[in-house]
């Protein structure tokens, strides 16, 4: 693990960074058996190596208290940095886009894949191109708003609700872009 940007841990097992050893432990088995290669409907090596070697660290005390040394200051340097990218005028027609994009993300997710509708919270942060800190203000209001849920395997889903939400905006969605394109 480099000392400089440590993977997300915590992310990966979709826990917080002050879950409890047994909470660590039961949703990595959980995640473990979803992703396990032998799974022949939800298979993924890949994502099962990153689950085994985050809880290989999570896992073990002393290794969690190493690495949660390193995680804290990246996350101190990351708040800081996402901080000082937005100005305090451009704050809520920021929060704004971020909210449309989200719902936009997932709605698309849920009409393409009906069967699978639900994304986890990195690969909207890789959709959006947003950080987590940016998101996380962004996830609870929307989950607040009952805009979008979190399933049993934290993965998030727009609600009808939320597709409401989109319908009823349509019109000005559209414009709400282009003036801001038009501004910057």
């Amino acid at each position: 693990m480099p000392n400089d940007a440590p993977a997300d841990f915590y992310e990966t097992l979709q826990i917080s960074a002050s879950a409890e050893p047994d909470t660590v432990h039961r949703v990595y088995r959980l995640l473990a058996q979803r992703y396990h290669p032998d799974n022949a409907e939800t298979g993924n090596a890949a994502r099962f190596k990153q689950i085994s070697e985050a809880y290989r660290v999570l896992g073990d005390p002393a290794e969690r208290a190493r690495y949660d040394a390193v995680y804290g200051r990246q996350r101190e340097a990351r708040w800081r940095f996402a901080n000082l990218s937005q100005s305090a005028d451009s704050d809520f027609d920021t929060e704004l886009q971020l909210r449309i994009t989200v719902l936009e993300v997932l709605c698309t997710k849920r009409r393409i894949e009906p069967q699978q509708p639900a994304l986890f919270q990195n690969e909207i942060e890789k959709l959006t191109g947003s950080p987590r800190e940016h998101l996380e203000f962004t996830m609870w209001y929307l989950v607040q708003k009952k805009l979008v849920q979190r399933t049993d395997s934290s993965m998030l889903v727009i609600t009808a609700e939320g597709v409401d939400w989109l319908e009823q905006r349509h019109q000005t969605i559209p414009r709400t872009r282009r003036l801001a394109a038009v501004n910057q």
